[in-house]
């Protein structure tokens, strides 16, 4: 008896959805939409916190940055004022400070070529950034160089390179001289301190008028004018933290100011230049219109005792080189720290 077969059996495709589209092409649908959804509310996020509070962005910009430098954040109480600090990397230590109206990040740039070779500590100095302030106390040179003491003490910190740009140079001009026990190099970035050529901001700061007092945009502009080659090209909320800072801040601002206006102040490292024994190096940008490239021969000039000096100067820039050459401040500073 013969064998019958069983007839074939086909099996169907699977239905597709109302429209035709299969289930992988619905499913890769809604997780489009849904990225494009978070994309978007991120998008409304930045906007709203571009205009309502910008300074968020800006503060978020800084802590991507010394995150990218392998700095961490820290705080310590010293020298009778609250300071906060970046620290980080691994090697000789370098003292990083800043100068008038400006805060450790103005270091970042440098410190991301710096950190992977050198143990770097950036402090806001009392008065400003995340620092304390008291409005009631003395900011000058003098001052400040007894707090740097206590900083340094509680940190731990001996055998270092400080490096001071603008006022910060004349601090650490100053805290070399009195304790040269704790500092094996010096350098000064555009120096405030140093006897130099009268330039037109230095008779208008000797006339009274304090040159970063600005009150709009316009004002924003003539001020960082002064100070860098070519005025950063920041968005407008940016800038309008800036002139609400310097609104909130003039008191202090002008404070500060009139005391580096005495001679004790403005030639506070002119006048313990002898006292300098380890090696020196001044670097300067060529077309600095605050503190003039004049300074650097009153440097060398002066230097009767130190170990070493050297001297570097940059082309194209003016009175900020860690933000207007970033690289060969970097390339500077290794140089000097590796050949001494």
């Amino acid at each position: 008896m013969a064998k019958q077969t069983p007839p074939s059996r086909s099996v169907a495709p699977a239905p597709a959805a109302p429209g035709g589209r299969p289930l992988w092409q619905r499913l890769l649908i809604r997780r489009v939409k849904f990225l494009a959804a978070v994309v978007a509310m991120i998008g409304l996020g930045l906007g709203a916190c571009y205009l309502f509070a910008p300074q968020w962005l800006m503060r978020a910009d800084a802590t991507r940055q010394a995150m990218a430098a392998h700095l961490d954040e820290k705080s310590v109480q010293a020298g009778g004022a609250h300071w906060s600090y970046y620290e980080g990397g691994e090697g000789p230590t370098l003292v990083l400070l800043h100068g008038y109206d400006s805060n450790k990040a103005v270091w970042l740039k440098v410190a991301a070529q710096l950190s992977p070779h050198f143990h770097l500590v950036i402090p806001d100095l009392p008065g400003w950034g995340d620092s304390s302030r008291d409005p009631a106390a003395d900011y000058d040179i003098d001052t400040q160089a007894a707090r740097l003491d206590g900083f340094m003490q509680a940190l731990g910190l001996r055998n270092v390179t400080l490096v001071g740009h603008s006022m910060g140079g004349a601090i650490a001009g100053v805290y070399a001289a009195e304790h040269p026990e704790r500092i094996n190099r010096l350098v000064l970035v555009d120096s405030f301190g140093l006897k130099q050529k009268e330039n037109a901001f230095a008779r208008e700061a000797l006339a009274g008028t304090n040159p970063f007092d600005y009150d709009d945009r316009a004002g924003f502009q003539r001020a960082f004018a002064l100070a860098f080659e070519k005025v950063p090209d920041l968005p407008g909320r940016f800038i309008d933290v800036f002139i609400a800072r310097n609104k909130r801040d003039r008191a202090f601002l002008d404070k500060v100011f009139n005391e580096l206006r005495q001679p004790s102040q403005y030639l506070s490292v002119q006048r313990r230049l002898d006292q300098l024994t380890m090696p020196v190096m001044g670097l300067w940008c060529a077309g600095d219109k605050i503190s003039d490239i004049s300074a650097m021969d009153s440097l060398r000039d002066g230097l009767v005792h130190a170990s070493a000096i050297s001297s570097t100067t940059l082309v194209g820039c003016n009175h900020m080189p860690m933000l207007e050459k970033p690289t060969q401040t970097a390339q500077v500073l290794t140089a000097f720290e590796l050949s001494h």
